[in-house]
């Protein structure tokens, strides 16, 4: 396979990612969506590391997988206390978070 069916899957798997967040009002949803997103990104760099040859790509890689990891945990710890505030995991009804 060549980079550019690496970067077209990864297009794809981010305009998934894009979509999801722009569309659903679900908050797991949302967070599936970002880290959709984040897979992207690190496929993106695997792929031009391995077409370069380049060990740094895949360093990002990890730090990326590592801060997506951190972002899962608060998210739904997040999403656990506004459930247990309101009984819904729906976007909608989190208005309180509006300025």
């Amino acid at each position: 396979m060549s980079v550019t069916h690496y970067v077209a899957l990864s297009f794809l798997l981010f305009a998934i990612g894009v979509t999801g967040v722009l569309i659903r009002r679900n908050l797991l949803t949302v967070l599936m969506s970002i880290e959709l997103i984040l897979n992207a990104a690190n496929l993106n760099l695997i792929a031009f590391s391995r077409q370069f040859g380049d060990l740094n790509g895949q360093l990002f890689t990890v730090f990326v997988i590592t801060l997506a990891a951190g972002e899962a945990a608060i998210g739904l710890a997040i999403i656990i206390s506004l459930y247990r505030l309101k009984n819904s995991v729906n976007l909608d009804a989190v208005s309180e978070l509006k300025g």
